[in-house]
């Protein structure tokens, strides 16, 4: 068999399980905050049926879909459509071959020569696929042979047939769609309000590059049935607890409200266009009020407009100052009132809630999606290094809709795991724990101490103790330097010495420290 280079698709990796411990080290940590917020996992297949996901991300999410080729007979039966009309080709090149083994002075000599080379011109553009059904049947019906006529009946298939749809099925783009598909064919057995989370990989047919892949997971945390202001303010404290457990000391969580943004469409009467406002405004950190005024007036706002907003777009001050601004100058707008109303009742519960380590921040640039969402807007950013936003998410009306189950409303989040690795790894802030995988490995000199170390290896497992023994036969030396390699932080020597006396040679391989201990002390050692 032919060597083959190994490599995997663009945009997809491999994970060294020492990158897995620190995965594992993440998501456990924000599982366990989940569900102390009464959050049940659920998962979804990794493919859904075509129909499900198209439609949902808008044109260019459609272009990014990993389709799924069907298989089986209907691959067997697209082949046997096309071998008749390679047949009915082969046959006229061998027909015509005959007809022009004549003189080369015979009339019709160049006439069948001349059809031949132009039958295998034909057929090397169809084994090309540079020319469709139809257009083989007209060029084969030309004046190339007055006694052949070929249509699509005669072989026995539509023209149409050859092209059909050969895709029921594609990978998930992302955790939402699904769960809003979950949710409406599971309906009769789930307790409303429906609190789920969700640790998978996505696919997306994207160009890769650095930071960006085709297969990456979401960690996503949504409920649906339920309106209340409660759930925005358990996921700022979700969020809290989560990242402060992880080791982050300084971070953000920005929160706006749709209804904000559309109150102050309405003020300057450009409800058509708030996303233009929106994506203007949402730059002012990159390119400063001056780069926002101009991308306004390119899109058809007046001056006027801008002085109107120009107060709103560079708020400051505290939160509760930025909202007595937004009051004042959203006095005319009830949305927009209404907005403010429930940012005021979310910080009023997270007040009470006392986050830890979080600096909550009302930031009315904030859009993330402006057509997705309907309520509050969360967006999470690490002030410890230079990094884009590391989770977010908010409120949507309506999840359900698209699958007919009406007037389901719900909030979400979503923690950028990648991204997380990222900051964590940048700050040195993953523990020793999540970087190993064995807490002790017992090392043998002969089988004898093999023997001996079992009884051993099994009590401390039994304890809950990740242990190892290495295989007599090596040399000690190198049952060090793998315990070294797997940075396993105990070692238990066994030798003929040891085994007499019962008292084992217990190693600390950070320190060097060596101390002679039974069985049972070391146990109790490793329990601490």
């Amino acid at each position: 068999m032919a060597s083959i280079k190994p490599s995997v698709p663009k945009g997809t990796r491999d994970f060294s399980p020492a990158e897995m411990a620190k995965r594992n080290f993440i998501f456990d940590t924000i599982k366990s905050v989940f569900r102390k917020y009464g959050y049940q996992q659920i998962e979804t297949p990794s493919m859904e049926n075509l129909s499900t996901l198209t439609g949902k991300y808008g044109d260019e999410g459609d272009k990014l879909i990993f389709k799924i080729l069907d298989s089986g007979d209907y691959i067997s039966k697209i082949k046997r459509k096309i071998s008749p009309v390679e047949s009915i080709i082969n046959g006229l090149i061998s027909r015509n071959i005959r007809l022009s083994n004549l003189p080369e002075n015979d009339a019709d000599f160049e006439y069948y020569n001349n059809l031949v080379k132009e039958l295998l011109h034909i057929k090397e553009k169809w084994n090309n696929k540079e020319i469709a059904l139809e257009q083989l049947i007209s060029q084969l019906n030309l004046d190339l042979d007055k006694d052949f006529v070929v249509s699509t009946e005669e072989l026995g298939f539509e023209s149409k047939e050859l092209t059909p749809e050969i895709s029921e099925k594609a990978l998930r783009y992302d955790l939402t769609v699904p769960f809003a598909r979950y949710v409406v064919q599971h309906q009769n057995e789930i307790t409303f309000p429906f609190k789920r989370f969700q640790v998978q990989p996505v696919w997306r047919a994207d160009r890769p590059q650095k930071g960006r892949y085709r297969e990456f997971y979401q960690c996503d945390a949504d409920v649906v049935g339920s309106a209340s202001l409660l759930n925005e303010a358990e996921f700022i404290m979700i969020y809290d607890e989560a990242l402060s457990l992880l080791g982050l000391k300084d971070f953000s969580i920005k929160i706006n409200n749709r209804k904000i943004l559309s109150g102050i469409a309405q003020v300057i009467d450009k409800n058509d266009s708030i996303i233009d406002m929106t994506v203007a405004i949402d730059k002012l950190d990159k390119i400063g009020f001056d780069g926002v005024v101009k991308e306004l007036l390119e899109r058809g706002f007046t001056q006027a407009d801008i002085d109107h907003i120009k107060p709103i777009i560079l708020l400051e001050g505290t939160n509760d100052e930025k909202l007595a601004s937004l009051r004042a100058a959203l006095q005319n707008s009830e949305i927009g009132l209404k907005g403010c109303e429930e940012i005021e009742t979310v910080f009023s519960y997270v007040a009470a809630c006392k986050p830890l380590t979080a600096k909550l921040e009302l930031d009315i640039t904030l859009a993330r999606g402006l057509n997705y969402y309907t309520g509050a807007i969360f967006e999470v950013k690490t002030n410890e290094v230079a990094m884009g936003s590391i989770g977010g998410g908010g409120r949507y009306d309506d999840l359900t809709g698209m699958f007919g189950l009406k007037g389901l409303t719900g909030a979400g989040i979503s923690f950028g795991a990648d991204r997380i690795y990222d900051v964590l790894e940048e700050l040195n802030l993953f523990p020793q724990s999540a970087e190993q995988s064995t807490q002790v490995l017992i090392c043998c000199f002969d089988e004898q101490g093999e023997k001996y170390g079992l009884p051993l290896l099994q009590n401390l497992r039994s304890q809950n103790i990740n242990a190892e023994l290495y295989p007599a036969g090596a040399k000690i030396k190198k049952q060090m330097e793998y315990a070294n390699n797997k940075q396993i932080p105990y070692t238990v020597l066994i030798g003929s010495d040891e085994m007499q006396s019962g008292l084992l040679t217990f190693k600390n391989m950070e320190s060097g420290e060596q101390e002679k201990l039974s069985a049972d002390d070391i146990l109790s050692r490793l329990r601490q």
